[in-house]
């Protein structure tokens, strides 16, 4: 059994690629399938203040945080197999407590313990890309792990539908314990320890702050932090706006998941463009072209429905103007994803679990940051959120555009350890 559960060899490439897409999954998947049961889980425990059941998406997202924060300095002490075990461990067990909460109170705290947990696909994933791969090869495994990642969104509401219908809004953790275990046996199977023990160091609270204060001291990755942090910004602004968009504003119906679905997988191409182009081109032009696009894009769609050109056309035409404007903005984070975030993990190479986890944590607490004044901003038409995403687009282009350096690395191999 310990043989079976200690690869000698890692596995292939293509394998290696949705191996970490699935691990990546784990937090979007428990996101997007939980959103069709929350009208359920209103009615259940709290019929009255119907809208306190979205607090089940928002605990999760801080236990992503905090345990980002955790998971990845523990990542850099006792390797990425063992980080995952853990975190698995955590996402598991907040199912269970899940399945049994008798109250929003106790659901809140399952779905708290639940990310954190769920933390540890995301920093792993990125751990291990980063003790395997660097520079541009990195990038490209960021933008092809990207390219599966995408389909886990775009099918997990529809997937959250299916399970609500059949065994209950319970029944989706149960799916989750499923998920959890499922990720974890194959890690486990498949993947070899990549932290070599030169490069691992010792666990104590006080080293997260540590690298805090080198992530911060690293002016190359505060500046794709920040970039980060916009492209992914834009990305949540969108989620949180796209059913009032869709269905109050231009009248998708109950055709709204489906039209998300198409949205996000016609998108996920992007990725493998990105691919192919970045081992030629480089990460920081691809980036800067990416984000001067949108910048462009979004604000010539937001001037001309400011200006009421497009008032004349049918609802069914603005709904189709809508969606091809949100093809545009999906594939341009497909073509900057894994380019940004190499760029930013460079300098941290020493550090990579506890930087990615830093990393994560500070662009996704700061990205809903952006999210919530941007739905909130909805005045029944897509402007506000087109405007949002023009002046995201803006200082990213700007930041990645004014960055001097170099394209820094240009190794392209695949570390095999």
């Amino acid at each position: 059994m310990r043989r079976l559960f200690s690869p000698s060899r890692p596995p292939a490439f293509a394998e290696l690629v949705i191996l970490l897409a699935a691990l990546m999954s784990l937090m979007a998947f428990s996101i997007d399938s939980i959103m069709p049961a929350l009208p359920d889980i209103a009615a259940e425990f709290v019929p009255d203040e119907v809208s306190r059941a979205q607090l089940v998406i928002s605990a999760f997202v801080l236990g992503t945080g905090f345990g980002q924060l955790f998971i990845g300095p523990f990542s850099d002490s006792y390797g990425r197999r063992a980080a995952l075990s853990l975190g698995v461990g955590l996402f598991v067990l907040g199912a269970i407590a899940g399945i049994v909460a008798n109250s929003l109170e106790a659901l809140l705290a399952a779905r708290f313990l639940q990310g954190l947990g769920a933390a540890a696909g995301r920093v792993v994933s990125q751990s291990v890309t980063r003790d395997l791969f660097s520079g541009r090869a990195q990038a490209r495994v960021g933008s092809l792990i990207f390219t599966f990642f995408v389909i886990v969104p775009a099918i997990a509401p529809l997937i959250g539908q299916q399970i609500i219908a059949l065994a209950g809004w319970h029944g989706l953790f149960g799916a989750y314990v499923a998920l959890g275990l499922t990720v974890l046996t194959w890690f486990l199977l498949r993947q070899p320890e990549t932290l070599a023990d030169e490069h691992r160091r010792v666990f104590r609270p006080g080293r997260i702050w540590e690298a805090v204060a080198e992530v911060l001291r690293s002016a190359v990755a505060m500046r794709y932090l920040v970039v980060m942090t916009l492209g992914f910004g834009q990305l949540m602004a969108y989620i949180s706006s796209a059913q009032e968009v869709y269905v109050e504003a231009l009248g998708a119906g109950d055709r709204f998941a489906l039209y998300f679905a198409g949205v996000a997988l016609v998108s996920g191409t992007s990725g493998v463009i990105n691919a192919r182009l970045v081992m030629r081109l480089g990460m920081r032009p691809l980036a800067s072209a990416a984000f001067g696009s949108q910048l462009l894009i979004a604000g010539a769609v937001w001037a001309l429905w400011a200006a009421g050109v497009f008032d004349g056309l049918s609802q069914h035409t603005q709904l189709w103007i809508f969606i091809a404007w949100s093809v545009t903005l999906f594939f341009m984070n497909g073509l900057t994803f894994g380019n940004v975030t190499a760029l930013a993990m460079e300098p941290l190479g020493h550090i990579a679990g506890t930087a990615s986890a830093v990393i994560g944590a500070f662009s996704s607490i700061l990205a809903v940051a952006i999210a919530v004044p941007v739905g909130l901003a909805f005045d029944g038409s897509p402007k506000p959120l087109m405007l949002g995403v023009a002046i995201c687009s803006a200082v990213a282009f700007a930041l990645v555009w004014t960055d001097r350096g170099r394209d820094r690395a240009q190794d392209s191999t695949y570390r095999d350890r």
